[in-house]
């Protein structure tokens, strides 16, 4: 029986799991980036949420890359149709906290 040695692993030679390490850092960062500039920055509320969104589609697409492994398929390539998926159900919870928040007022009940 051949031994299966898994080349494309982040952590075949050590044993620590780098790219685990370092997308959870990155993830921390980005969390950290988001809830300074949402508290403490002092810019308009619609670059506010421009930037933070933008951090989260970010923080996403690491969370997508370095923790589901998306990348490692059969090919080595990313796998569209999960991506996708992803993407989706990504959007359906952004544009539905969005409706509750603002068409729900939110802001009234605060």
């Amino acid at each position: 029986m051949a031994e299966n040695k898994n080349t494309n692993s982040a952590h075949a030679e050590s044993g620590i799991p780098w790219k685990h390490i370092i997308g959870f850092v990155l993830s921390i960062v980005l969390t950290l980036l988001a809830v300074w500039v949402a508290l403490y920055s002092s810019l308009n509320y619609s670059v506010k949420l421009v930037i933070i969104f933008i951090f989260a589609f970010i923080q996403a697409a690491l969370q997508l890359l370095m923790f589901m492994h998306m990348t490692e398929g059969r090919d080595g390539r990313i796998q569209v149709g999960n991506i996708l998926f992803a993407a989706f159900i990504a959007i359906v919870v952004v544009i539905g906290s969005y409706w509750v928040m603002e068409i729900g007022h939110m802001n009234h009940l605060m």
